[in-house]
């Protein structure tokens, strides 16, 4: 099956994993990844709608989990970004552990979309993430942001090298590619991941 991702609509923010839909009703994938990771980016490239998800250019502006639906039942869940530099410690990965939790409990959940800048790869709250959704069988697709920043020889190599340190890092395969809004990489790599995911 496959969706029609243009008439994704804006549904509702919410505070907590607490005021999420009936998770008995349909299917969701979340997007997550560092603050400014382009989360919210990749949501309106993949929709083609410019102003669906709010974009900012400071990091940790977003503090509300916004949900999108693309058909009935059918939900795009996109975090606040975690581990922002200026708050504190607690504060810093106070998203990772909510989508952490999430990731235990939401029986509904298809699969995790894993925003990296593919300048800053694998760090640490990143790991974590993976880690916490291979133990409870949560597929990855890995989208590596920002890729219009290197040249295509470097992508390429700097590509390799992360799928590699993946591989050998989580001992698993993980799915990854090269993603940019500017280029127009990996937006039909994610349909076509999110279809499969979502049939």
């Amino acid at each position: 099956m496959t969706y029609d991702y243009h008439i994704t609509y804006f549904l509702i923010s919410i505070p907590g994993v607490y005021c999420l839909p009936n998770e008995k009703i349909g299917m969701e994938v979340a997007f997550v990844g560092y603050s400014n990771s382009g989360k919210s980016s990749a949501i309106n490239a993949l929709t083609y709608q410019k102003k669906l998800t709010k974009v900012s250019k400071t990091p940790g502006c977003t503090q509300l989990i916004n949900l999108f639906e693309v058909s009935p039942g059918i939900r795009l869940i996109d975090f606040p970004g975690y581990g922002y530099a200026k708050k504190t410690k607690k504060r810093k990965n106070y998203w990772h552990d909510v989508i952490c939790e999430y990731l235990k409990k939401r029986e509904n959940l298809k699969g995790l979309i894993l925003m990296m800048d593919i300048r800053h790869p694998i760090k640490d709250l990143d790991q974590k993430t993976i880690e916490s959704a291979l133990s409870v069988d949560v597929p990855i697709f890995t989208l590596l942001s920002k890729s219009d920043k290197i040249s295509r020889n470097i992508l390429q190599i700097t590509s390799k090298k992360i799928m590699h340190d993946m591989q050998m890092m989580f001992e698993t395969h993980i799915q990854a590619e090269p993603f940019s809004v500017v280029k127009k990489y990996g937006i039909h790599s994610l349909k076509r991941v999110l279809d499969n995911w979502l049939r």
